[in-house]
């Protein structure tokens, strides 16, 4: 079992010179809040993450939920450590005073997300998930259902779970044909729903569902889908579980990997209809889900950060320990003295700030856009960066834990090591909440063509801006090697826009190269951001020690050489790798 320590000296790194904590805070109206209590919070979560979450994610591996007849049970250990986890107020950290929450900011909630993840990815996808409805029901629910249902969701005395996906209903929930039908106060629902995580356990008194379907005479399409909660147990007059609802999980998927996630089918109104009521306005569904899209994919994006965090933590742990050859006076040498091991580690630890840095950005974007006032700006740069934190850092994932297992050699082909449970879970990342052909397609179609590439223009102003502060500080080679980048973004950027209109197929061709051009450059961005914010602090006498900053600006200086030069790879396929896609007829494949 590989040991988790938070990374809670980054995290403060980063919301203190990239996010300006402090500032965002004061703007928000947060008078009590400030960086040094998100310091204290990171480092109370560290404490919960490596005490009882990671000694569990082996566990849930080997020994995943199972389906009792109609119950799913979960992974022993696991309903103790929710309740740690619900008992300690984990749960309340960003929802609204007015439901029991805490309200403090988004990126606070990101940064501790973030050690839930890398501990225990299969656990922590419940209160994530769970996130989701919270979110459904503020921005559309009734006062009525909000009543009800919210504060338990928010406390975590509830879960919630979101009910999209239908076997003939995938990305294109066009498709769905789960029936509600009009009953009185409440509505029947009918149909089934598949890849449905945490849709059953027996942690909680109560689960609540959130389900799309269509009303007997919805119109057809996307316009006739509406949102319903459908819950496990319908409430009596006191507001508390009573009667089983018409809803059961009637199998379990067999994965790859989150073993300990239940990834249910759900089955509603197997028996005459689940009692569901409708959220919001008949046939509005569809963009209710909507509004939480860009919180949840960012929050997949931060999956791909924590386990390459954990992947990392265990490969250096690994290579510190493992020996390979011995020196003139017979000492055996620890692999992490050997250059190839020493640049993996290196491209695991550079990936890994790069994608701290780029989530707790977007996440404090988030809350900027919900300040009073004219927020647009902020508003398109969430937009803007959503589809990059979810593509490119799911992708990144991929190579990083595929990085653990090569640092371990030969045992990081055997389970027993632990490497392999990493890369397994990474896996789906780059698939759900949207694959990342699709995230490359929103990123190209409505988060460029859409505003004519003004979002993704402020941004490479931006970009440029810093290059002066850049060769201040020394770094004249990555200052090239960045500006040189940043023109050649541009360049893609009026590519796009000026063949876009002649040529859809050609946008939907190029939109993956362009979405990791983008990755590659933002990090690269943020990491530039943090090397001439470590410059300016070193022999200082600041919160961190010049130790630190040495150690942030050489892995700066790593990403700088070894990740920035694909984004000029992925450039050049944009503009001269567009016509092999289309050789071949479909039948030739």
């Amino acid at each position: 079992m590989s040991i988790y320590n938070a990374p809670a000296q980054d995290t403060a790194f980063v919301l203190d010179q990239l996010v300006e904590f402090d500032q965002l805070c004061q703007a928000m109206g947060l008078d009590e809040v400030n960086l040094e209590l998100a310091n204290v919070v990171v480092e109370e979560a560290g404490k919960l993450a490596s005490e009882v979450l990671a000694p569990l994610n082996a566990v849930g591996d080997q020994n995943g939920a199972r389906l009792d007849g109609d119950k799913v049970i979960e992974t022993s250990g696991f309903s103790d450590a929710y309740q740690q986890y619900m008992e300690n107020g984990w749960a309340t950290l960003t929802a609204p005073e007015a439901f029991g929450g805490q309200a403090l900011p988004n990126v606070v909630g990101t940064a501790v997300n973030e050690l839930w993840h890398s501990a225990n990815m299969a656990f922590a996808l419940c209160p994530m998930l769970t996130q989701g409805s919270i979110e459904a029901l503020i921005a559309h629910g009734s006062d009525e259902l909000k009543d009800q249902y919210l504060s338990r969701l928010v406390s975590g005395e509830w879960t919630g779970t979101m009910n999209l996906t239908e076997p003939n209903a995938g990305s294109d929930l066009a498709a769905v044909s789960t029936k509600a039908v009009p009953n009185g106060d409440h509505y029947l629902i009918s149909g089934q729903k598949i890849y449905i995580t945490w849709g059953d356990h027996q942690m909680t008194p109560n689960i609540v569902h959130l389900v799309l379907a269509r009303l007997p005479d919805a119109p057809a399409g996307v316009k006739g889908i509406s949102l319903f909660i459908v819950p496990k147990f319908l409430l009596d007059e006191n507001g508390e579980p009573a009667e089983l609802n018409d809803a059961k999980c009637i199998s379990l998927e067999h994965k790859l990997g989150i073993h300990g996630s239940p990834t249910c089918t759900m089955s509603f109104g197997d028996n005459g209809g689940a009692v569901g009521y409708l959220v919001g306005e008949e046939n509005k569904g569809l963009a209710y889900m909507f509004t939480m899209m860009n919180h949840a994919r960012q929050s997949v994006g931060l999956q791909g950060l924590s386990i390459s965090e954990r992947a990392y933590q265990q490969a250096v742990a690994y290579a510190k320990e493992r020996t390979q050859g011995s020196r003139k006076d017979g000492s055996k040498i620890p692999i992490i003295e050997h250059p190839d091991v020493r640049r993996m580690l290196m491209a695991m630890r550079s990936g890994c700030e790069s994608m701290r840095a780029l989530a707790l950005v977007a996440a404090a974007e988030i809350d900027r856009s919900h300040i009073e006032g004219d927020q647009s700006a902020a508003k398109a740069r969430v937009e803007l960066l959503t589809p990059i934190v979810k593509g490119w850092m799911t992708e990144m994932a991929n190579e990083l834990t595929s990085l653990n297992i090569q640092v371990h050699g030969g045992m990081g082909f055997i389970e027993e090591a632990g490497a392999a449970q990493h890369y397994r879970d990474a896996r789906i990342l780059a698939i759900y909440e949207g694959t990342n052909g699709i995230q490359a397609l929103d990123l190209i179609g409505r988060k460029t063509l859409s505003d004519n590439g003004a979002a993704l223009a402020d941004l490479l102003d931006e970009m440029a801006a810093i290059e002066a502060d850049l060769r201040a500080c020394g770094l004249d080679k990555m200052a090239n090697r960045f500006v040189a980048s940043v023109a050649r973004a541009r360049e893609i950027r009026e590519f796009i826009l000026d063949r876009a209109a002649a040529d859809r197929s050609l946008m939907g061709a190029v939109a993956f190269d362009f979405l990791m051009q983008m990755g590659y450059l933002t990090g690269a961005y943020l990491m530039a951001k943090e090397a001439i914010r470590a410059k300016a602090l070193t022999g200082a006498g600041s919160a961190y020690s010049d130790e630190f900053l040495a150690a942030k600006i050489a892995t700066v200086r790593f990403y700088a050489e070894h990740y920035l030069p694909r984004a000029e790879a992925h450039a050049q396929t944009i503009m001269t790798g567009l016509d092999a896609a289309f050789v071949l007829n479909d039948e030739q494949f």
